[in-house]
């Protein structure tokens, strides 16, 4: 079997294993009446009523696996957003098509949702916040008056093509969001809620995932100041926005000690670790002695490139008998500089061609949720045949690159990874194989 094709199986088989509805059942392990999260014990026969909020990439298959783990005694409904509609109905919920990874009306409505069934939420109500990759655009709701979903769709495209990593974006979208940073536990003050998270956001920085609904806010009004003057923001943002701004007048976020994370508990259902086992099982099963690595996470793609080939090259030259790999997770950044088709994982093995052309190498980014980017695809994978290929197609991978078109190189050599949505969102995952 040829490199590409082993990575491709790699990538499938990590897929697979990501069993949400397993993880739930396995970390909420429910006893009769009483369940356990993060080392409390939760008594669901005190309360009068379980609400949950789904949001994200696995909202839908969250939600599930919470219905399975309280059926049949207590039932539970509410608000689920997703970028896709449900597979099947839900009875109980009302659910969201909404935007990602750019708001729609549905995001808005989805918020506004989540708001009104929080505010009618009191010290009987027990609350599930369902969080996954991909929510920060799934559920919105603007905190100052006369900003519309048009002013927050420009927001995003600015925010997510600047360059900053994700903490300096989540830093400015949290000020201006009515259920981000910690607003959404604020919304039910005085009930107990329980937030469970499928992670695509490193270990101990949980508050970026879906810009932290429901855990304190670490950012400050300060730091969205500094990110939109750093990157030069001021004078692209629309309108209403740039008016806030340039009055200072963002609301600060609620922050550790506030009265809203009383009773407040937060467990992670699968992260990088779950990933990276997974990932260095399949390798390990494919015949490839493996390392995993979670350096580059937020790095320059160019720099987190070549970094992890030159990992690639020491692993080798460590075990020159073997066929070696190296697992990598996280995303890293790529400014957008042309108008093409593609994302951070096919640009990352575009710029990865021409260092491989040549060499038994292969280089595979995907995104576990399927996607990358403004393209179809989950990433790409490349070896030591595509620099050679493309340019018998008359393709220069440099000229793709400058013009963000990385989908569309690889979419003509048969190499993007196309899996459609996967229901998860556990991080880019990046395999690097040499025999």
């Amino acid at each position: 079997m040829i490199l590409k094709e082993i990575a491709r199986r790699i990538f499938q088989q990590t897929l697979a294993s990501m069993d949400i509805a397993a993880s739930m059942e396995r970390k909420l392990d429910r006893q009769g009446t009483r369940i356990h999260c993060e080392g409390a014990t939760v008594n669901l026969a005190e309360f009068d009523r379980i609400v949950t909020i789904a949001c994200g990439k696995a909202a839908e298959p969250m939600a599930r696996g919470l219905l399975s783990v309280l059926a049949p005694d207590f039932p539970t409904g509410g608000i689920l957003s997703a970028p896709v509609r449900l597979q099947r109905e839900m009875p109980g919920f009302e659910a969201f098509a909404a935007g990602h990874p750019v708001p729609n009306e549905a995001s808005l409505a989805a918020g506004a949702a989540a708001l009104h069934v929080l505010s009618e939420c009191d010290e009987k109500s027990l609350v599930f916040l369902l969080l996954s990759g991909g929510g920060s655009a799934l559920m919105e709701q603007p905190l100052e008056p006369g900003i519309y979903l048009e002013d927050i769709q420009a927001l995003n495209r600015l925010l997510v093509t600047c360059g900053a990593p994700i903490e300096q974006v989540n830093a400015v979208r949290k000020h201006l969001s009515a259920v981000k940073g910690g607003r959404l536990a604020a919304a039910a003050p005085r009930s107990m809620k329980i937030t469970l998270g499928v992670t695509d956001v490193p270990a101990g920085r949980e508050s970026a995932l879906a810009s932290g609904p429901t855990l304190p806010d670490p950012t400050t009004v300060d730091d969205a100041y500094r990110v939109v003057a750093e990157y030069r923001l001021l004078e692209r943002l629309p309108p209403s926005i740039r008016a806030v701004f340039q009055a200072r007048a963002l609301q600060e976020t609620p922050k550790p000690g506030d009265s809203a994370f009383a009773r407040n508990h937060f467990q992670i259902l699968l992260g990088m670790p779950d990933l990276f086992h997974a990932a260095h099982h399949a390798s390990e099963a494919a015949g490839f002695l493996t390392i995993c690595d979670n350096t580059t996470d937020d790095w320059p793609l160019e720099r987190a490139a070549d970094v992890l080939l030159q990992l690639l090259a020491d692993w080798k030259r460590e075990n020159p008998a073997r066929p070696v790999c190296v697992i990598a997770d996280g995303e890293v950044s790529s400014a957008v500089t042309g108008n093409g088709v593609g994302g951070r994982n096919s640009a990352f093995v575009l710029d990865c061609v021409p260092r491989i052309a040549g060499k038994p190498i292969c280089v595979l980014s995907a995104g576990t949720d399927g996607a990358d980017g403004n393209s179809p695809a989950a990433g790409a994978v490349a070896d030591g045949t595509s620099f050679q290929r493309a340019r018998a197609a008359g393709h220069d991978p440099a000229d793709f690159f400058r013009a963000s078109d990385a989908y569309t190189f690889f979419k003509s050599l048969g190499d993007a990874v196309e899996t459609g949505p996967t229901g998860n969102n556990l991080r880019d995952l990046r395999i690097l194989l040499r025999t």
